[in-house]
């Protein structure tokens, strides 16, 4: 059995899913933050977000996990192929601007870096 096709087509499906979060994700973040969904609980007292930014914040949260499952297909095709130093090269690429992508939507998300511990 040729284990190249297989790989390839969990690639192309990790590659559709990874869309199809962000797109899912983007549509149905609208009715979220048009209800007033918080991301996250908020103390006695604070003031709710706005309707813009909880929006944002759904939505980058959609963004964020797309771009994980589009870095996690890349990484699959790229392993299961014969990598080349060209291959591993672009992959190298894709996923350092993925992750600068994804460093800088948590810190617009949730106001700290990933590697930051959240204030109480």
């Amino acid at each position: 059995m040729d284990f190249l096709h297989p790989i390839e087509e969990v690639g192309r499906f990790m590659d559709f899913a990874g869309v199809a979060v962000m797109v899912i994700g983007a549509v149905v973040s609208i009715p979220l933050a048009l209800r007033g969904y918080q991301t996250r609980r908020l103390p006695a007292g604070a003031q709710q977000i706005s309707v813009y930014r909880s929006y944002r914040q759904l939505l980058g949260r959609s963004i964020l996990l797309g771009l994980e499952l589009l870095v996690a297909a890349d990484i699959i095709r790229t392993i299961a192929v014969a990598p080349t130093f060209e291959s591993v090269g672009v992959l190298e690429i894709i996923v350092l601007i993925r992750t600068f992508l994804s460093f800088s939507l948590e810190l617009e998300i949730t106001g700290r870096w990933p590697w930051q511990k959240e204030t109480s």
